[in-house]
């Protein structure tokens, strides 16, 4: 029983703290929003999405015209 008080004390006094200070500026952080940056940095990332799409539907079309059975193998593999 005596081997457990100092780290409880040392949890209560560093620890939880800390811990709790973490925890309830996350929390107000993501009550927030999001910034312009994230905002401006999500957008951006959804034009690359957008982009990406239509490229592998660009390439899926070029293969469906010159290898039509090439679904068919990549489904097996």
């Amino acid at each position: 029983m005596d081997l457990l008080i100092a780290p409880i004390i040392i949890f209560l006094i560093i620890v939880a703290p800390i811990w709790l200070i973490l925890h309830y500026r996350s929390k107000r952080q993501v009550s927030q929003g999001l910034t312009e940056e994230e905002f401006s940095q999500l957008n951006q990332l959804i034009a690359q999405a957008e982009k990406m799409g239509n490229r592998i539907e660009t390439l899926e079309n070029i293969l469906d015209t010159e290898s039509p059975e090439w679904r068919a193998k990549h489904e097996h593999s």
